[in-house]
């Protein structure tokens, strides 16, 4: 498995001279990004090539905390996600928070990113096959069919 470096960034709040929270934030390096390009390449989204590559260097992390690492939007985590989760590439769990408010769901990826590499693989090795068995038929009409039809 790749493991790559993550830059941190630590960021503080400042709403009119209160200094609201600390709080540190892995994001995608120099490196990662060409790891997602590369999985884009193989027919990844990018949204899920992006999240796979976050969450393969961290143990677990809420949806909140994987949008701000990635700079992905919500409905673009929540959608990526859904589709991890239909193919059993991360578990989820609930954590309640402090207070009032819906429980958050924590993500991790339990399925390893070769899998994950496998199963696009697969899915090209499928197309593949379409598009030559395409060809071959095409092949086939075009011998019945003469080139230049006597008038």
């Amino acid at each position: 498995m790749i493991f790559f470096s993550w830059q941190n960034i630590c960021k503080t709040k400042i709403i009119e001279g209160v200094n609201m929270k600390d709080y540190e934030v892995k994001v995608l390096d120099e490196k990662d990004h060409l790891f997602i390009e590369t999985l884009k390449n193989l027919g990844i989204s990018r949204n899920v090539a992006t999240i796979v590559a976050y969450l393969m260097n961290v143990d677990e992390k809420s949806s909140h905390e994987i949008e701000i690492s990635t700079g992905l939007r919500q409905p673009e985590v929540s959608l990526a996600i859904r589709l991890m989760r239909n193919n059993s590439w991360v578990s989820v769990r609930s954590e309640k928070k402090p207070g009032k408010g819906r429980p958050m769901n924590i993500y991790s990826l339990i399925t390893p990113v070769d899998e994950i590499r496998s199963y696009y693989e697969n899915e090209i090795y499928k197309k593949s096959r379409g598009t030559i068995s395409a060809f071959t038929k095409l092949k086939v009409m075009n011998k019945k069919v003469p080139l230049n039809p006597s008038k």
